[in-house]
């Protein structure tokens, strides 16, 4: 059973969250009264997903954070907008970024013209124009094509949007994006949108896979080839 920490604990906690972000938010201080094991493992993943290095450099990494809390209007990340600037970042960037999170909410539209609407106009392939139109707003921007493909994947995760996530997945292995930097720009929209985004993000991406549709390298390969993956089993209701 947990014990309850004292007045001097709760704030210990809070204090080393300031000293660590530079800044405090509410569910912070309700962690370190109630639930500090859930604090301690919450610190660790905000760490692995926000603080340490892995596969994006912190300019690219800042960027998708850009993306994915525009696209989620998220406003508390306002520190984001600080990290990317420190990471070097621009306003003509950040403006470039912006563009593609709002043009990202239209493929839901896409989706329903590839659903629908397809064979009645096969000139007009619903995902190449998707596609075609995040870099038309690129034209005299200063973010590179694989980077605006990993910002589109962070936020088509986020946005639970299989059309346009799949899409972006494609276009950032023709790209010749890195699959860890896909995978890393995937995991940031568990932070604001939850672990169940991710797993659905993951599946459509081991279908493309699957599907032969991308082609991976050997360890994703191997990822593919492993049968089994999906939601538990239920056994059948018994009759009556």
């Amino acid at each position: 059973m947990t014990e309850t920490p004292t007045p001097e604990q709760v704030r210990a906690r809070i204090e080393a969250i300031r000293a660590a972000r530079g800044f405090v938010l509410p569910h912070h201080g309700a962690m370190a009264a109630a639930l500090p094991e859930l604090h301690d493992a919450y610190e660790a993943m905000y760490r692995a997903l926000t603080l340490d290095r892995r596969h994006l450099t912190p300019f690219e990494r800042e960027a998708v954070w850009l993306a994915i809390l525009a696209a989620c209007e998220e406003p508390v990340g306002t520190h984001h907008l600080a990290k990317f600037s420190a990471a070097g970042g621009t306003a003509a960037q950040a403006a470039a970024i912006f563009r593609l999170a709002a043009w990202a909410a239209g493929a839901a539209r896409y989706a329903m013209i590839a659903e629908a609407w397809q064979a009645h106009v096969p000139a007009i392939p619903a995902a190449r124009e998707y596609l075609d139109g995040a870099e038309a707003l690129l034209r005299g921007a200063p973010i590179p094509l694989p980077l605006a493909r990993l910002c589109l994947v962070g936020v088509q995760t986020a946005a639970d949007q299989p059309f346009g996530l799949g899409a972006e997945i494609e276009a950032a292995y023709a790209a010749g994006v890195p699959e860890p930097c896909i995978a890393e720009a995937m995991s940031l929209a568990i932070w604001p949108r939850g672990v169940n985004r991710f797993v659905r993000a993951t599946a459509l991406w081991l279908a493309l896979i699957r599907a032969g549709r991308v082609t991976p390298s050997a360890p994703f390969r191997a990822w593919a080839e492993t049968e089994g993956q999906g939601a538990f089993v239920l056994p059948p209701a018994p009759a009556g």
